[in-house]
């Protein structure tokens, strides 16, 4: 065999016994690369005591314990904590006998080096997944970088601010988890778990607008005013926009500006609960909706450019994280996914529509997330189940407007009814025109 073809031979030989494991390469760089980046931020934001070098070569040594603990023994991983530790310590001491620098400061760099150096420990294992090591290192960049905006936000805080936080806490945190996961009463379709799992999505899409509205201030503007009413309440919204404009004729197509966005974000809330709690039906469910969505914001974008320059001064919202309208909410959502089943199984469709009528005129949510949770246990098809829901949405314009009739000014009425109209047509139409229809 010529000399030539057994040395390719031999390589490739060689090559299957000590074949190049990517792994081998990859896992130690990206230990590198996130000790690299985590110590330019430090260095950048000169935080003492620890820079871009310093972090680099901690995340390696825990990539490097991480190695030596799977061959001998666990403990090294503590010892590697502890002498991290005590190095701190050390340096800490040190610096401060520098009189004139100031020491005052936390123990953050601390902590993220010890957060940097157990994502090279958990890097080491080729078992574990880099992509968790990617996600805690962007999370924990972020935090580091936003130090000022996140402190801003905390002072920025009122006192019934933090009592909304923190009763959201007690609906999501200690409620929710000692709820029984499982059916109960006729239709077996009570869920007493998933009823207030549906209580914190809504809670909690409400908390992060009234937070937003808190830091905003009450003059928000007229655009920023409907996409955080939407977010709170798009009802209330219609309420405070109504009396804001009472018999002030410059601030009527602002007004209705306002409670139009706020209905479109109504509409779009609804498309995002359908997405939280049933994707399943998506396919069907969502291109109707979506389509309503669609020609609602056209509507509003119209209206926009037809408003007036008057910055809207409406109420701030209530908290939506007290315990009382929560329980109430979580009743109201246990009587409708009762009444959607007793109607089907009585009444048939016709029975069902004047159930979304009726909860239409009163929350949008709840026959929302009751007839989602209904097409998800295939108790309800979804061809009926978005025609449901997009009559409750009709519904609850009627009854905006019937608000803005009442609260309101004719010519916020007037401004307003035109659209109203157009989208409540719109709707009807897409109910009895959709395809799969049985109307």
């Amino acid at each position: 065999m010529p000399p030539v073809i057994l040395m390719m031979q031999s390589a490739t030989e060689s090559d299957s016994v000590f074949p190049v494991n990517p792994e081998d390469y990859l896992r130690p760089g990206l230990a590198l690369a996130i000790g690299l980046l985590i110590g330019m931020q430090r260095e950048r934001a000169n935080e003492y005591p620890a820079g871009l070098r310093t972090f680099a070569l901690i995340s390696l040594s825990g990539y490097l314990v991480g190695i030596l603990a799977v061959q001998y023994t666990g403990w090294i991983i503590v010892a590697g904590m502890i002498f991290l530790g005590s190095a701190f310590a050390v340096g800490n001491l040190i610096a401060a006998r520098d009189t004139e620098v100031d020491h005052s400061g936390g123990i953050t760099s601390e902590v993220a080096a010890l957060l940097v150096y157990g994502i090279g420990v958990y890097l080491a294992n080729a078992e574990n997944s880099r992509s968790l090591a990617v996600l805690l290192t962007g999370v924990i960049a972020l935090l580091l970088h936003y130090k000022k905006s996140m402190h801003r936000f905390v002072n920025g805080l009122e006192k019934k601010d933090v009592r909304a936080i923190m009763q959201f806490v007690l609906i999501t945190l200690v409620i929710l988890p000692v709820l029984p996961n499982e059916e109960f009463g006729p239709y077996e379709v009570v869920n007493p778990f998933k009823a207030w799992l549906m209580v914190v999505l809504i809670v909690g899409i409400g908390l992060a607008g009234f937070l937003v509205y808190r830091l905003g201030g009450s003059r928000v503007g007229t655009l920023l005013s409907g996409l955080l009413g939407g977010l709170v309440s798009s009802t209330a919204t219609t309420v405070s926009a109504s009396r804001f404009a009472k018999g002030v004729n410059e601030r009527a197509t602002a007004a209705a500006l306002i409670i139009m966005i706020a209905s479109a974000i109504s509409v779009l809330r609804v498309i995002f609960e359908l997405v939280a709690v049933n994707r399943q039906d998506l396919a069907v469910t969502a291109p109707p909706l979506v389509a309503f969505l669609i020609v609602f914001i056209i509507l509003t974008v119209i209206l926009y450019y037809r408003r007036s320059d008057e910055m809207m001064e409406i109420d701030p919202p209530e908290n939506p994280a007290e315990l009382k309208p929560a329980i109430i909410f979580g009743i109201l959502y246990i009587v409708i996914i009762l009444l959607v089943a007793a109607a089907k199984d009585h009444f048939g469709q016709a029975g069902l529509y004047v159930v979304g009528v009726i909860s239409g005129l009163t929350d949008v949510d709840a026959i929302t997330l009751s007839t989602a949770q209904l097409m998800k246990t295939d108790t309800l098809d979804a061809a009926t189940g978005w025609r449901v829901i997009l009559t409750a949405v009709l519904a609850n314009l009627v009854f905006k407007g019937g608000i803005v009739a009442f609260l309101g000014d004719k010519q916020v009425l007037k401004k307003l009814g035109i659209w109203y109209g157009i989208a409540f047509a719109v709707g009807l139409a897409i109910i009895f025109l959709w395809p799969g229809s049985d109307l």
